[in-house]
């Protein structure tokens, strides 16, 4: 008998803290707008959705007020899984990153698998005119800029993610950071299921092709078993193709404006994420994928359920 298809986790990353307003008048800037994509990615199809805050000028925060806001509204009017950022904001400890997990008790969140030159700067080419003045220094600063992530502050971001029941989703910039994970799953410090997000394309890290998609599966598979669940991140226009790419090879999905702005690689725009979702889930279902709901992809990644969180 041939073995249960897996069914696919689709993930809406809403808003993220790289793009600005001026690259897009459909990015969510204000935490009306970010609710508001977020509820409407959740009826698309969205199984999970993933949140930055923004203050109302679209300018990243880490305000715990913005942030339980967002929350608690997404939470009241939607069933959606929601997982939460732990980049704080630039020149942030650790300590201050890894607040928000007790703070808000979230059922996953995004754990870093390693340090990177994260940089964005080149997203202020061409902006002549931008809606507020934050946005051009907010991205040159990034040229000198280190996302630290050192083995201390990955076992300390495990640790207090495990004390409160928070799923990690490892994000992997890098070959070498899936060994940094691996040691910790060797210490026994990782709970079960690993969930790992690739995220290639980042100045700094990994480059976006199908040959170094490829590569990371294999490794990820030869490190962690040939079961290990997977998402990406596939920035810019290639959005749809390499998320088709990666379900094919049993992997989940990733779309949402904090990733890519367009609908096509003509470079039109999306208008919401919810348009991003729709597109995905389409192509997927002409594949003959089935779409995880959230209560089938709390059941995947072993989550505690939205009664258990602390917004």
């Amino acid at each position: 008998m041939a073995k249960k298809q897996r069914k696919v986790i689709v993930t809406a990353a809403i808003t993220g803290a790289i793009h600005t307003p001026s690259h897009s008048p459909y990015l969510p800037k204000s935490p009306d707008e970010i609710v508001q994509n977020a509820v409407d990615a959740a009826k698309a199809g969205a199984s999970i959705v993933h949140i930055h805050a923004r203050k109302e000028n679209g300018e990243p925060t880490s305000d715990w007020n913005v942030f339980r806001d967002i929350l608690s509204r997404i939470k009241k009017q939607s069933d959606v899984v929601i997982g939460i950022t732990t980049g704080g904001g630039q020149g942030m400890t650790v300590e201050e990153r890894l607040a928000v997990i007790p703070e808000f008790k979230p059922e996953m969140a995004s754990a870093n698998g390693g340090s990177i030159n994260f940089c964005f700067s080149r997203l202020a080419d061409g902006i002549e005119n931008p809606k507020y003045d934050w946005e051009i220094p907010f991205m040159k600063r990034t040229y000198d800029n280190v996302f630290k992530n050192t083995f201390k502050d990955i076992e300390y971001c495990i640790k207090i993610m495990n004390e409160n029941g928070t799923r990690p989703e490892f994000e992997i910039f890098d070959y070498g950071q899936l060994s940094n994970i691996a040691y910790f799953v060797k210490q026994g410090l990782v709970q079960e299921p690993l969930y790992l997000q690739f995220v290639p394309g980042v100045m700094g890290g990994m480059p976006m092709s199908l040959d170094c998609l490829f590569f990371m599966i294999d490794q990820a598979k030869k490190m962690f078993g040939p079961d290990v669940m997977y998402s990406m991140v596939a920035g810019g226009r290639r959005m749809f193709r390499f998320e088709t790419v990666c379900a094919i090879t049993g992997g989940n999905v990733r779309v949402g404006l904090e990733d890519g702005l367009y609908i096509n690689p003509s470079g039109e725009l999306a208008v919401n994420n919810a348009a991003q979702v729709e597109k995905i889930i389409r192509i997927l279902k002409a594949l003959d994928y089935e779409i995880a709901t959230p209560d089938e992809a709390r059941e995947m990644l072993k989550l505690k359920g939205k009664d258990k969180v602390n917004f």
